[in-house]
């Protein structure tokens, strides 16, 4: 049984102004997985994650995580969740 990755990817995308169609060409997969994975419905193999981080230039561990991310807003201005 596998468990849900956690990703940034719909985020880090708008951010770049990154179309699915154009990462899903950039990374050899599919524009629907791209939405599939942003969603949480489907984890990318460890090659596809690998080959995303690279298009971003981000480590993959900014990208996907097996816990679910903080809030950009507490990392970015330091506040701790209780």
């Amino acid at each position: 049984m596998s468990e849900q990755v956690h990703n940034r990817l719909a985020i880090v995308r708008a951010e770049r102004k990154v179309s699915r169609k154009r990462l899903a060409e950039a990374v050899g997969a599919h524009y629907q997985t791209i939405g599939y994975i942003e969603r949480g419905d489907y984890n990318p193999s460890l090659d596809l994650a690998l080959r995303i981080a690279r298009f971003f230039g981000l480590p993959v561990e900014a990208l996907f995580s097996l816990e679910p991310f903080r809030p950009l807003t507490d990392e970015v201005y330091g506040r701790t969740t209780s």
